[in-house]
């Protein structure tokens, strides 16, 4: 079983590296501070590697002990936490492909299975559920800290236990966590609620180029490394929601420059649109109602392209 060898090689290994997928949320944060904490529980020897993150998540125990990069190029075991492919580890999947082991923990529905063990649950609505079994199958205390970033994780997968991924075990965790001493009122408002200034800032620039499309039901806007510069921001963590949120809206669009030429692209989705279809024809995959990728054309070209692609979707819907 899958977990069972996920169980003895961790127990098995000394130097632990965790890792997540770029442009870090909520799920990816909490999970690996979760998982982070729970494996010094175990005197492991363990480096959490997220190169950036949003503000926003400042508030997590042991978020002061993030590192840029990680100590040693070989690990006895690499963990790549609510990642389904290798090529969106942060640019550190020499981490993951140079350990002695390999071990992903997941809830992504096109996960290439790339590690050693897959341990991949596309029905879980956040990764962070999906470890809180395998937390408890090591012998680890959900103590409050751990049960703080495991409750970000899902809080923020669910948009506050909105979306219909959200199941019946999903508040039975929930519960659980709250029973440690957890605070869910005080995660959701820091985790979904409070918007530093900068980040507020470049919300709105990109707010104010929202454009409604398709009779109402896409919604496009994009920001610029120029809005960054002058920002002081690179924080886009929920601005593709904006559009996804107006009344009619299936489809939500958000392009974020990245280089000359290069656009990451961020897709959301009400009811009708799998966007993770739409995004594994632009090198990326996710969920069904939300999920990234990358294009490499220049500005307009790379709007018309992603646009034409959403229509294409919405009429086959």
């Amino acid at each position: 079983m899958t977990l069972d060898n996920i169980k003895e090689e961790i127990l098995n290994s000394k130097n632990i590296v965790i890792l997540t997928h770029e442009v870090p949320d909520g799920d990816a944060i909490g999970s690996s501070l979760a998982m982070y904490i729970g494996l010094k529980q175990l005197e492991k020897d363990v480096d959490v590697v997220i190169p950036k993150f949003s503000k926003t998540y400042k508030f997590l125990p042991a978020v002061d002990e993030i590192k840029e990069q990680g100590r040693m190029e070989t690990y006895d075991l690499a963990i790549a936490l609510d990642c389904g492919d290798i090529k969106r580890l942060n640019g550190f999947s020499r981490y993951f492909e140079y350990a002695n082991c390999k071990i992903s923990i997941d809830h992504h529905e096109a996960n290439t299975m790339f590690a050693d063990y897959n341990f991949v649950n596309p029905t879980a609505p956040a990764c962070a559920q999906i470890l809180i079994t395998v937390l408890k199958a090591l012998g680890i205390e959900i103590t409050k800290d751990i049960g703080t970033c495991l409750l970000t994780g899902i809080i923020t997968d669910t948009g506050g236990f909105r979306y219909q991924n959200v199941k019946p075990e999903t508040f039975e965790f929930a519960a659980e966590l709250l029973t440690r001493g957890v605070n869910v009122s005080e995660i959701y408002k820091k985790a979904l609620q409070t918007i530093p200034i900068e980040k507020f800032e470049l919300r709105k620039i990109a707010m104010n180029r929202v454009e409604i499309l398709e009779e109402g039901k896409i919604a496009f806007t994009y920001i610029t490394k120029k809005d960054e510069e002058k920002t002081k921001s690179e924080d886009h963590d929920g601005i593709v929601e904006i559009g996804r949120d107006i009344e009619g809206v299936e489809v939500s669009i958000f392009l974020r420059e990245t280089g000359e030429n290069e656009y990451k692209i961020s897709l959301r989705s009400n009811e009708n649109v799998n966007v993770s279809d739409i995004c594994l024809m632009f090198n990326g995959g996710g969920h069904m109602r939300a999920a990234g990728g990358t294009i490499n054309l220049p500005f307009e070209k790379a709007k018309e392209k992603i646009i034409a692609e959403c229509k294409k979707h919405l009429s086959e819907n």
